[in-house]
């Protein structure tokens, strides 16, 4: 779901862009002062940097009007997951670029570094010298990520072992959850790291997943005589694998209308859904596990409300880390995650409120608190927002759904999957109206 994205790497398919061939002056000038091209580059350089660390279009063209106008220009950008061209004019010439990422990720400490630069940009930019940009944009560019690959696979443990309580797992299903998708994270967080392609990743990291929490659902018979019912659980060791990033951020750039940016982004998040389900179902078929519907807990309403809470703030603050935030960033998360995740929750078995509508409240709640967390603390809205309600995604609906499709149990299928879309479609909306209400950028076109 997160990792590092990798900006700078030279593939086979993809060369490094030498940013500083594009400055002819010494890197002592005033980036006023520059010519069209090198402020043309300056600006293309912070939009394929933040289109690199997973934020939206609209932010990526945010960032590099607020950069153009410092700078004396006009800018005009067509941005899609991995590409951004754009162009740059001023009173006499203009100049076009096209530029491209070997790959995609979500690196939210990256992201709020970048927010902090934009910021200064929009203070004093044209008064920052050339070399003074390009020596924060490398550094930025080039600083290591917050955790190692083990403390990733710990981080995916704790939040699917999280989420699999919330969708009615007991202490069976979350210590098994726990091993299978921290080793199954650690695996694909070591591949990525290689540069292995997407799908691989994906395969292999949902097919240890599940295999370890087989091992360890027969460790625990073995020694303790549980039920064969808590091998339902297996869905949730895969749950770190849902792309709740860019699903989110495909509603937002739609909303608007940043057409190109938002289906491609929704059709890469279909495309790693489609494939992990897929491994899914085929390891389940090999290995003879079945889902099935996890009881709820015979637990009375106020303990159960007090472990939704505890168990949310510990899903989102794994999957805040899994997208690289520090510490600080994932604990704000986690607490706004607990409110709204839990509201949602609350609703679903205390009202007769349909449950898509429930998720509307729950995202609208998250929003609203993200604004005034972000006036307060300057985050980046997107950086804490996106964690807070990725666990409200509902992977569970999505893997049922292609499993009884596998099944070629259709109506079974299409019930799961509409139920899942019915979800999925109203997150984003009530992010949406949570930034329509508190942001006036965003409430306005142009």
């Amino acid at each position: 779901m997160g990792f590092e994205p990798a900006e700078h790497i030279s593939t086979h398919h993809h060369m490094a862009i030498p940013w500083q061939d594009f400055f002819t002056n010494d890197n002592f000038t005033p980036a006023g002062e520059a010519n069209l091209i090198e402020r043309a580059a300056i600006a293309g350089r912070i939009g394929l940097m933040m289109l690199s660390y997973g934020t939206g279009a609209w932010r990526v063209r945010d960032s590099m009007n607020i950069v153009a106008r410092e700078l004396k220009m006009t800018c005009s950008a067509d941005i899609g997951l991995v590409s951004l061209e754009y162009t740059c004019m001023d009173a006499h010439h203009s100049y076009t670029q096209a530029l491209s990422l070997p790959s995609t990720g979500i690196n939210t400490s990256k992201l709020s570094q970048m927010e902090r630069f934009i910021d200064e940009f929009h203070e004093h930019g044209s008064e920052m010298t050339i070399g003074e940009i390009h020596n924060r944009l490398e550094k930025i560019a080039h600083s290591r990520g917050n955790y190692t690959p083990i403390q990733v696979g710990l981080a995916a443990a704790l939040a699917c072992s999280c989420f699999v309580f919330l969708l009615g797992g007991g202490p069976v299903e979350m210590a098994c959850c726990f091993l299978g998708a921290g080793l199954g994270n650690y695996v694909r967080r070591k591949l990525i790291d290689r540069h292995i392609t997407l799908l691989a990743c994906v395969s292999v990291g949902v097919a240890v997943a599940c295999l370890f929490y087989l091992f360890a659902f027969v460790g625990m018979q073995w020694l303790f005589h549980i039920s064969p019912r808590h091998e339902t659980g297996y869905i949730g060791a895969m749950l770190f694998i849902i792309p709740g990033f860019p699903f989110i951020t495909s509603g937002l750039d739609i909303s608007k209308l940043d057409m190109r940016s938002g289906l491609e982004r929704l059709a890469y998040a279909v495309t790693i859904i489609v494939v992990a389900t897929l491994v899914g179902w085929i390891v389940a078929m090999a290995v003879r596990l079945r889902p099935g519907t996890l009881a709820a807990l015979p637990l009375p309403p106020l303990m159960l409300m007090l472990l939704r809470i505890m168990t949310s703030f510990g899903g989102v603050f794994g999957f805040s880390i899994m997208f690289n935030s520090t510490p600080k960033m994932a604990t704000v998360a986690g607490l706004i995650g607990a409110i709204a995740n839990t509201t949602r929750l609350e609703l679903v078995d205390y009202s007769n409120i349909p449950a898509g509508a429930c998720a509307f409240i729950g995202a609208l709640i998250a929003g609203l608190l993200a604004s005034i967390v972000k006036r307060k603390i300057h985050y980046p809205q997107i950086s804490i927002t996106v964690p807070s309600i990725v666990i409200m995604v509902p992977g569970l609906y999505m893997y049922q759904a292609m499993y009884n499709m596998g099944l070629t149990s259709i109506s079974v299928g299409a019930l799961w999957i509409t139920k899942a879309l019915l979800i999925v479609v109203f997150l984003p909306l009530g992010l949406i109206t949570a930034r329509i209400i508190t942001d006036p950028k965003w409430r306005h076109n142009g």
